[in-house]
């Protein structure tokens, strides 16, 4: 049972629902991130003091979205600079479509799919735009989202108010692109919404290797996502390619944390509901127009999901989708991960002639994966020493500590066979 109340649980459970939605329709409709914080955190403190007393009311979001306004009004009668601020801040607003109509409390209406697109707007710099979408959208204070890119929280505070200040002095706009625009602006939404999924499947450095709960966050973003973009193909290919990875999530780590190569895990602790949930978001995501670059990845995962194990995955499948995701999203990254699968279709051989061709990427030479795969197709190959000096490069890459042991144990058994990688 919680200690604090079923009151405390109850308000922090519907702030966590409901706080994107708050804020979203509070910047729709005073056109102020600053102002819409701030009020928003004046209505879930006036939360925490009323419903542990008074009971968590019927419409939850429409009692903070009240409160939350009345305060903003009562500030700006207060502050009549900032009050004619907003003004013309509002006209802007006005001009990029029409505030949604004045509600009497009983609902509370969705913007989230504008905030989406203010937090990860172009003029933004890259490392800015998961870290307020991190903030705004799932909620987190900035403490986590410190902790979430593994930086000071000072430094992740300077980085949000700039990003804030950014969006103000450059009057960037909050609205959902127009037709014209949305092929443009949409792939960097996905794409901070992938990257805070992709620290949280294998974190950038640190004791751990997962950060499980990073994950569920970018998949919860996701899900928010498809909920208002639901025709849109790439938005469910990025949420069926995040469940069918997270899917394997139990499996990836051994008991000391270690890594579990995709050969080596138990396949029965994968997550088949995610894996279902997955499969079924592919064929949407596939059908009803050219597939995008997270549809084809989202089909990649899951045929290795589907696999009873790796002998029996359809890797002439895999490869025929990474020759298209390669017409797409050409990538070394790409090009990297369309090798080691012609290795497993063709053989060792086949694979590290196509990695050989890529040694002069700029972007591969300090990515411990490519170190990784090079290791381990030489090591088939019974080239020993070369890939002895491959595993040695790849530890001196590793991002985590339970990588650098794993490949440490692989390097001892390659230069000693009595020994057992654990």
């Amino acid at each position: 049972m919680d200690e604090r109340g079923p009151g405390m649980a109850s308000v922090e459970a519907v702030f966590r629902e409901e706080r994107g939605r708050l804020l979203a329709a509070l910047v729709r409709r005073f056109g102020d991130l600053d102002l819409a914080e701030e009020v928003t955190s004046e209505a879930i403190e006036a939360a925490l003091e009323r419903w542990p007393v008074d009971g968590v009311p019927p419409r939850p979001g429409a009692w903070l979205m009240t409160t939350a306004r009345r305060k903003a009004v009562d500030r700006l009668r207060r502050d009549q600079a900032y009050a004619a601020k907003l003004a013309i801040l509002q006209v802007e607003a006005e001009r990029a479509g029409p505030a949604p109509a004045a509600d009497d409390g009983d609902s509370l209406p969705d913007e989230r799919l504008r905030l989406f697109f203010t937090c990860a707007h172009p003029a933004l710099p890259v490392e800015d735009r998961g870290a307020l979408t991190l903030r705004f959208l799932a909620g987190l204070t900035t403490p986590e989202v410190a902790r979430a890119f593994l930086v000071p929280v000072p430094t992740m505070a300077k980085r949000i108010v700039r990003a804030k200040k950014k969006i103000s002095e450059a009057r960037i706009p909050f609205r959902v692109p127009g037709a014209d625009e949305l092929p443009e602006r949409l792939p960097g939404v996905l794409q901070a919404v992938y990257s805070i999924f992709t620290e949280g499947y294998a974190a950038s450095s640190g004791a751990s290797l997962q950060r499980a709960d990073l994950a569920e966050e970018a998949i919860r973003l996701g899900r928010i996502l498809r909920g208002l973009m639901p025709a849109d193909q790439e938005v469910a290919g990025l949420l069926a390619l995040m469940l069918l990875v997270h899917a394997r999530r139990d499996a990836r780590t051994g008991p000391d944390g270690e890594p579990v190569l995709l050969a080596d895990q138990d396949r029965s602790r994968w997550n088949r509901d995610l894996i279902e949930e997955g499969r079924d978001l592919v064929v949407t995501s596939l059908t009803g127009g050219p597939p995008g670059p997270y549809g084809v990845q989202a089909a990649i995962a899951a045929l290795h999901d589907e696999a009873a194990d790796v002998e029996t995955t359809d890797w002439p499948q895999i490869v025929a989708l990474y020759d298209v995701l390669m017409t797409l999203a050409p990538s070394p990254v790409v090009a990297l991960n369309r090798a080691v699968a012609v290795a497993l279709r063709d053989g060792p051989a086949a694979g590290l002639a196509l990695l050989d061709e890529l040694t002069g990427e700029p972007l591969l030479r300090g990515y411990p994966p490519f170190a990784t795969a090079r290791a381990g197709l030489l090591q088939r190959l019974g080239r020993h020493d070369a890939a002895a000096t491959a595993y040695r490069e790849a530890i001196g890459l590793a991002p985590t500590e339970p990588e650098r042991e794993h490949l440490r144990r692989s390097l001892a058994a390659l230069e000693d066979p009595t020994e057992t990688p654990r």
